[in-house]
């Protein structure tokens, strides 16, 4: 696996799934959230209530798209492509895939990627 052991390799993996479950069950209560029974109430209760949906959409969004970066990982790992930097194409520090399994720039390349988005930005 292009320069990636097999033991972080399946640590990797192990952790990616995990994360991967644990946003399934977020998503799932998050839905469970959304429903809310009583429409009524005042002014002051249904802008608690379109606050709150709101708040949930929000994070549901976040959560899917997390969950997309999980999932391009764990594909990364099947095609041999996984601990590669995008930017880079160097290996990508042991530490940081560790810490953010499913991160797919090394340091040096999300700073090269950070500097681009700053030059733009203007």
């Amino acid at each position: 696996m292009a320069g990636v052991e097999v033991k972080l390799l399946e640590e990797c993996k192990k952790r990616l799934l995990t994360a991967k479950m644990d946003i399934l069950n977020r998503v799932k209560d998050a839905r469970k959230d959304l429903h809310f029974e009583d429409k009524g109430g005042d002014e002051a209760d249904q802008t608690v209530r379109v606050l709150a949906e709101a708040e949930t959409l929000t994070l549901h969004e976040r959560l899917r798209s997390q969950l997309l970066e999980i999932e391009l990982a764990l594909s990364r790992i099947e095609s041999g492509t996984y601990g590669i930097c995008e930017e880079t194409e160097e290996s990508i520090e042991k530490e940081r895939l560790l810490a953010i399994p499913w991160t797919r720039l090394s340091i040096e390349g999300a700073e090269i990627r950070e500097s681009v988005k700053k030059r733009y930005a203007r």
